[in-house]
Parts: structure tokens; C-alpha cells; sequence
């Protein structure tokens, strides 16, 4: 019978096999550790930095987050072994994946910062992340005149970002 932690690790790889697109660690940690009683939080993180170093996933940086992504060597194995995996599991994950891609993707792709500026007002750092080319899509830098407006600027940032780069791109590359 396979170890335990082997099914975690071919239950990451089935995952990321499934999302398509490099996951941040946060949602790899929301679905195993936080959404679902899978594997607690020390475990996922050991079970990546294994995958990781076996050359199964591969890890990136971006504005300060990580970005994981399954290798070739990473599809083959999930190919040879995801029968290892229970099947409630893998129907599980496809679930979540029909239910909550969008979600996943947007909170991975999504970043917003502010800081205080000499004259005591603040910028407002957005940004969307395009996770496959290790770039951004858009940097938008906004001056605001108090914290609570940053605050609340980042707050909707999440909420309004795809209408705003769409509005952009069409307006300024029509």
C-alpha cells in the first residue's frame, strides 16, 4: 500500500495536473489545509518543498508571491500513479476546480499594496499578475490622500480589477 504522504503529494500534483495554470501557495494551502481536512499546514508545506525538490513542481517568484507549477516530470507521474488517489478525492478536486477556478485565479493574479509617502499621502499599488509568463499584465500606481482610502482602494481592487483593465485596453488600444 502507498505511504500516506505519497497520496498527499500525487493529490497536489493531480491538482495543479487539473488547474492548468501555476497556483500561488496560499490556494494550495486553502484547498488541502483550510476548505478541506486533507493534509495540515506544516505537511502541504513539506509535501511541496518534496515535490519541488524531486523536480515534480517548479517553484516561481512574483511581486513577492510564490508560484508553483507542475513539470513534465510532475505530469508523468500523476499520469502513472493518480489511480493511487482515492477516487472521492480526484471527484473532489474536480468539484472544487468546476466550482472555484475563477475564484482561485483571481485571487492569484490579483495583488495590491500601498505605502506612505513623505508628504503623508499614500500610493496605491494594483496589479494583475499573469502567472504563466512570470509578468504583469497591468501596474497601476494611484495616489491617495489617506489611509482609509488606500485601505479601501485595495478592498475594491479585487472586486473591480477585470473591469477596469477590460475598459482600459479597450480605450486605450482601440
Amino acid at each position: 500500500m502507498i505511504e500516506n504522504d505519497n497520496v498527499d503529494k500525487l493529490t497536489i500534483l493531480y491538482l495543479m495536473d487539473r488547474m492548468e495554470v501555476p497556483l500561488v501557495e496560499e490556494v494550495i494551502i486553502d484547498i488541502f489545509f483550510h476548505d478541506n481536512p486533507w493534509m495540515d499546514y506544516l505537511s502541504c508545506k513539506t509535501a511541496l518543498d518534496q515535490l519541488a525538490d524531486a523536480g515534480f513542481i517548479h517553484v516561481g517568484r512574483q511581486n513577492g508571491k510564490i508560484f508553483y507549477s507542475i513539470t513534465a516530470e510532475g505530469r508523468l507521474c500523476i499520469a502513472n500513479f493518480y489511480t493511487k488517489i482515492p477516487t472521492s478525492k480526484r471527484e473532489a478536486i474536480v468539484d472544487i476546480i468546476n466550482k472555484k477556478k475563477f475564484e482561485y485565479r483571481k485571487k492569484q493574479e490579483l495583488d495590491c499594496d500601498y505605502y506612505v509617502n513623505v508628504d503623508g499621502t499614500y500610493t496605491v499599488k494594483l496589479t494583475i499578475l499573469d502567472p504563466t509568463s512570470n509578468s504583469n499584465l497591468m501596474e497601476l500606481k494611484i495616489g491617495a490622500g489617506n489611509k482609509d482610502s488606500a485601505r479601501y482602494a485595495c478592498k475594491t481592487w479585487e472586486e473591480k480589477a477585470t473591469q477596469i483593465y477590460e475598459y482600459l485596453y479597450e480605450h486605450i488600444f482601440d
